[in-house]
């Protein structure tokens, strides 16, 4: 499993967290992999064989070759077909809202293709542009020429949107609203409304991914931690909390979670 990432463009740097590669051999003994929510919205390429995304336990469908995964709310199980080879940009929370018009809560867990996003014929001259591309140097060059070019019309995300965004960022989760807004408590279904539009979650839902964040990355990194450290860490009320927490987002325990197989390639992108 080779994945690796590479930072965006400066003039791109306060909406895109990163480009991210990933290459995996084909294996007869594929396993399913659960994605969990990390608060960002991602549009992916699919050069390699097909990926399956399951809608139940028995039934999936195949995950569009070019496409903007929207917020995640729930996990979900993937499962390649065979060799796996993807390129992909992963934005900030806020940051895909800059490129498209349609309500950023419309694209929420699910693969929404790129052709429904922009303009059919210059998505499908990326989609090959892309494809056709001899590396990841050059993928990348194409798609910040896509992207500052949509930027070419100045578009700003809602100040308080950012601000409430930075804060749990930088609280790691833990604030509260009541303690982002202060005395203007008036501003609340405002930012509701435009959190939905905007980000595709509340700024609670957001507030606790990024905590959840938070706590996975002490799981992952220090695996001897004692979870009643961690949960104080984060900022939960107690271990009870956090565990109540973590399976919601998860499905299962923190302690499951350590060396599950389902769960190898959710743990290489959070180390």
């Amino acid at each position: 499993m080779n994945y690796q990432t590479y930072k965006p463009h400066p003039d791109l740097e306060s909406l895109i967290s990163c480009y991210w590669t990933l290459e995996i051999p084909a294996a007869d003994d594929a396993q399913r992999q659960r994605i969990i929510p990390d608060g960002t919205i991602e549009m992916a390429f699919i050069l390699g064989d097909d990926i399956k995304r399951y809608t139940t336990e028995d039934h999936f469908i195949l995950q569009p070759r070019s496409m903007v995964l929207g917020q995640i709310i729930e996990p979900f199980y993937i499962e390649p077909t065979g060799y796996v080879d993807t390129f992909a940009i992963r934005f900030y929370p806020y940051g895909f809202a800059n490129f498209v018009t349609v309500p950023i809560r419309s694209l929420a867990d699910k693969e929404t293709p790129i052709e429904v996003l922009f303009e059919e014929k210059i998505a499908q001259k990326l989609e090959q542009e892309i494809i056709h591309a001899t590396n990841t140097k050059q993928r990348i060059e194409i798609i910040e020429r896509f992207l500052l070019k949509k930027l070419s019309e100045p578009s700003t995300v809602d100040h308080i949107v950012k601000t409430t965004i930075d804060a749990l960022i930088s609280t790691k989760g833990s604030t509260s609203i009541s303690n982002i807004l202060k005395d203007d408590l008036s501003k609340r279904r405002q930012l509701e409304r435009k959190f939905a539009k905007q980000i595709g979650m509340s700024p609670k839902q957001l507030g606790r991914v990024i905590r959840l964040q938070s706590a996975l990355k002490m799981l992952l990194n220090e695996e001897g931690e004692n979870l009643t450290n961690i949960a104080y860490e984060s900022e939960y009320y107690d271990q009870a909390h956090f565990i109540k927490d973590f399976k919601e987002f998860t499905g299962i325990s923190p302690k499951e979670f350590l060396g599950n197989e389902n769960m190898a390639l959710s743990s290489i992108f959070y180390k």
